[in-house]
């Protein structure tokens, strides 16, 4: 065996040396500190209703607008939906601010001043937070070692300081305030936002909901004086849009057209008396359930000149089963918006407990460019809805994709707000249109019925669907 050198046993001692004086070395005997005397604490709180007219007037409009939004959410979903309960709440806290800000509207301008309270609290009283370290943590002026449980003060990687709660040495939840807001919620180790939280943002935007890497990540609700609320589902800080469960309870409905008849040279009959929706499509899981045919919109004409040699025959045999029918129109932009609705009501057969027809716009932007852009394509579209509403008696309902509303309806918020709308929803959703129908996929699946088939699904639940049944309207913002 080699012998060891007097230099290495020079460097061991050293090394011993250096650990027995580190404060932070495990190996440390552990020497409490003497607490220092803490004074009493004075606390000041600020209560400032010193809001000018204007701005109460203001925070008035935001809030009312506000509630617009989170109402037509709670009109058209129920518990069964994620979040659901989340929003009540915030509904029930916005009608109190409403509440409030009326009250303040109508106080006299003497009222509108800060008002200062102070109160002292006994230092014996106070709760004992921690400052956390790396390698333990300091309370009433004593190191200590181990896992810390209880609230603590310390920084995250980014130097900002955070208000945890840990249990047994892990991040439980915390606070923190940075230039984006602040912070209250679940927090991972690295003390970033994970989990359920809630960021207030200094311009008065409010997000609830699940967080992941300190983001937005999950299902949450964004409310801002500055935008609509935007309620659903979040990817990484990103709205994507509405998120709705396809439950037992929801109303299901199915469009055709002479494609659920002919494919190729083949024809196919619809066994209306089977017919039943078995899938949503692959974008939805149905998990196993199956659900009735509640509605059923049949092409009825294209243009001038085409007309669905089908229709007639599913539209009476669609009514003989209870199926509630709507016949719709696949609008083209090579004739005049006037000439297609007379061809529409001319060729389509109306009865009384019909559903509105519907006007189905999907033209591409190329086709857009060539009649002169959006402005003439929304008042073709105003054109043809007027004649028909004037010859039906039934106000038409719009069939667009939400692509068409983001890139084209930004100047046409009276179409927008006198119609409602049917969107063709397999992406993102923005709760900006009275909207009655959701397709949610154009490879569902139907007994009695070959191919692929565009499944829908009603904006709301029985109450709803009769209201509508009735009145062939659904106005589903309050």
């Amino acid at each position: 065996m080699r012998s060891i050198s007097r230099t290495t046993f020079i460097d061991v001692a050293v090394m011993m040396a250096v650990v027995l004086v580190n404060p932070l070395s495990p190996l440390t005997p552990y020497r409490p500190f003497k607490a220092p005397s803490i004074t009493d604490k004075v606390l000041i709180s600020y209560r400032q209703p010193a809001l000018t007219a204007d701005s109460v007037e203001r925070s008035l409009r935001q809030t009312e607008a506000q509630l617009t939004e989170i109402r037509y959410y709670m009109k058209s979903h129920n518990v069964a939906d994620e979040g659901y309960n989340q929003v009540a709440r915030y509904e029930t806290a916005l009608e109190e601010r409403k509440a409030m800000l009326t009250r303040m509207s109508a106080w006299p301008r003497d009222r509108r001043r800060v008002v200062v309270s102070r109160d002292t609290i006994a230092a014996k009283d106070r709760p004992l937070t921690a400052v956390s370290m790396p390698y333990g943590h300091w309370r009433a002026g004593q190191f200590r070692r181990g896992p810390l449980t209880g609230a603590a003060i310390t920084r995250d990687a980014q130097g900002r300081v955070v208000s945890v709660v840990y249990r047994a040495g892990r991040v439980v939840s915390g606070v923190r305030t940075d230039s984006a807001g602040t912070y209250r919620g679940q927090m991972d180790q690295q003390l970033r936002a994970c989990g359920e939280g809630t960021l207030t943002a200094k311009d008065g935007t409010y997000y609830e909901g699940y967080w992941a890497g300190d983001r937005p990540h999950g299902f949450g609700f964004q409310s801002s004086p500055y935008r609509p609320v935007r309620i659903g589902e979040w990817r990484d800080g990103r709205f994507l849009g509405e998120k709705m469960r396809y439950t037992a309870d929801r109303i299901y409905g199915i469009d055709i057209s002479r494609h659920q008849h002919e494919k190729g040279r083949r024809r196919y009959a619809i066994r209306w008396a089977d017919v039943r929706i078995t899938s949503l499509g692959a974008r939805h899981d149905a998990e196993g359930r199956t659900f009735p045919v509640s509605f059923a919109y049949i092409k009825s004409t294209e243009g001038t000149t085409i007309r669905n040699r089908y229709f007639l025959s599913d539209y009476m045999n669609a009514k003989r089963q209870g199926i509630r029918v709507g016949a719709y129109h696949f609008f083209s932009l090579k004739s005049s918006a006037t000439a297609q609705a007379n061809y529409f009501v001319n060729h389509t057969l109306f009865r009384q407990d019909d559903f509105p027809p519907v006007l189905d716009v999907e033209p591409t932007d190329a086709q857009i460019r060539r009649i002169g852009g959006d402005e003439e394509l929304m008042r073709r579209i105003r054109t043809f809805m007027e004649t028909v509403e004037q010859r039906t008696g039934m106000r038409p309902i719009l069939y667009v994709s939400q692509g068409f509303i983001n890139k084209h309806m930004d100047g046409a918020a009276d179409l927008k707000q006198k119609y409602n709308v049917w969107i063709a929803r397999y992406g993102q959703y923005r709760p900006d249109v009275r909207l009655v129908y959701w397709q949610l996929c154009p490879d569902g699946k139907v007994e009695g019925i070959t191919g692929p088939v565009d499944i829908n699904v009603f904006n709301g639940f029985k109450m709803q669907f009769d209201e509508f049944a009735e009145t062939g309207y659904y106005s589903n913002h309050p």
